[in-house]
């Protein structure tokens, strides 16, 4: 008789027709096929078990096999399977109302698919509000070099990463890109803070260059995620949103990967006091990636200026399945035991006795710098401190594969910025037990101290 692993084997089939994402043609690689999953574990289908140190990609927050979840889609689909959002329906209702409440201000929220989408919604609200609001010059955004915002080609093209826009370009016009607040590598002298305000200052030069008339909005996560997890200090977001608003530029907040308790607070931006963005983007953990919904929420103040009669004045903008039901119900439900588990709380406390342990390895001599924010986790990786050399992409995979082998799958800043692709990540679901974090921990320190 076979066995459960066999039966998986035989009814996975030919994986010829399969274009899998961000891999490099290799005829002899054969991608890890998983067949199930229990908390920060899935199996693949050869029986191995290995522990998710990426929560897929940045987004399975509440880790996998929720049967709630599971059970809040299933419901919703049984009595609405699909309903467009040229009407309504209740679960988006809700949702926008909780997400208005969490967000700490009044919010309207246009539902998408994904993080991409969600920004690329963002794009178009801001110019026409700028349109609507007699400044029709105001069109270009700036984000930061080493941001990513999404792979579409409006999202692709804030995207500051070189290496994802190969053979893409040339971009749509319009968008333009300032130095990273990034201490280790900043050209500018002084403290951690001082290098982080001197790249602050730098998108206030560029908007007075470009001309204030010109200039839309500014992108921003409020911790640079796949671009290196790159961690400013918290002046630098609250001086950002002080120059947006000293020259009528929006805010828009990427909050796909920081959003729901990955950095020890709700919201990323919600660790820079005083901090109120005009849209905030999110994704990933808005359902713990359990079903795809991406969504852009709105002040309520620019949200009225759609509010006029006219032919064009709307946002012509819609997506067949954004802000679909068992979506919505979902991102309720994900966000009902986020709460009623006080993730975030255990986040922020676990991220500063437990994952704190690998700031330890600052004295293997291929650390440069350790970047931390609750279960958000950069290594960067040189050849030499005293140069920070980044070492070789090749050595990079190398301790990715020997993590893999060992049961532990973490992630690496792969095809970004030229010369840069030298960051370990790490970022486990947020519900890891303790025990999954003294495997990430000790696993991570032993592959590493033996290159």
């Amino acid at each position: 008789m076979k066995t459960e692993v066999e039966m998986n084997q035989a009814s996975t089939g030919n994986e010829s027709h399969l274009w899998n994402a961000m891999h490099k043609y290799n005829p002899d690689a054969k991608a890890t096929v998983a067949v199930s999953g229990e908390g920060s574990w899935f199996i693949d289908e050869e029986g191995n078990d290995y522990l998710d140190g990426v929560s897929g990609l940045w987004c399975l927050n509440l880790g996998y096999g929720r049967q709630e979840v599971v059970d809040a889609a299933a419901e919703q689909m049984k009595k609405l399977s699909y309903f467009p959002l040229t009407m309504n329906h209740q679960p988006a209702i809700q949702l926008a109302n909780k997400l208005s409440e969490m967000l700490g201000a009044e919010y309207q929220t246009f539902f998408s698919n994904s993080g991409s989408e969600a920004n690329e919604t963002a794009f178009k609200i801001a110019r026409q509000y700028h349109m609507q609001t007699g400044n029709p010059g105001k069109y270009k955004f700036i984000s930061r070099y080493r941001a990513y915002h999404g792979s579409t080609m409006g999202a692709l093209s804030a995207t500051a990463q070189a290496n994802r826009r190969v053979k893409y370009d040339p971009a749509p016009p319009g968008f333009l890109h300032v130095a990273p607040p990034y201490s280790y590598r900043s050209l500018f002298s002084g403290s951690a803070e001082e290098k982080d305000l001197r790249a602050a200052d730098e998108m206030e030069e560029m908007i007075r260059w470009e001309g204030e008339e010109t200039v839309a909005a500014v992108i921003m996560e409020p911790f640079i995620s796949g671009g290196g997890v790159i961690i400013p200090s918290m002046k630098y977001i609250q001086r950002v949103a002080d120059i947006c608003k000293k020259y009528h530029v929006l805010l828009i907040m990427d909050e796909v990967v920081a959003g729901f308790g990955r950095t020890g607070k709700m919201f990323g931006f919600k660790h820079a006091a005083g901090v109120q963005p005009d849209i905030v983007t999110m994704a990933k953990g808005l359902t713990s990636g359990y079903l795809p919904l991406g969504a852009t929420s709105v002040k309520s103040e620019i949200y009225e200026a759609f509010k006029q009669e006219g032919k064009d004045k709307h946002l012509r903008h819609v997506s067949t399945y954004g802000g679909h039901p068992a979506a919505c119900a979902v991102a309720l439900k994900n966000i009902d035991i986020i709460e009623k588990e006080n993730v975030v709380d255990r986040v922020n406390s676990l991220g500063n006795s437990k994952l704190i342990e690998l700031h330890d390895l600052m004295n293997h001599k291929n650390v440069g710098e350790v970047r931390q924010i609750g279960f958000l986790l950069g290594l960067e990786m040189v050849e030499d401190k005293a140069t920070k050399e980044p070492i070789s992409e090749a050595r990079m995979s190398e301790i990715v594969g020997a993590c893999k082998q060992n049961g532990l799958v973490i992630g690496k800043n792969g095809d970004t910025v030229p010369g840069g692709n030298n960051v370990l990540i790490i970022a486990p679901p947020l519900t890891s037990t303790e025990e999954d974090l003294d495997f990430i921990i000790e696993t991570v320190s032993s592959v590493i101290h033996s290159m």
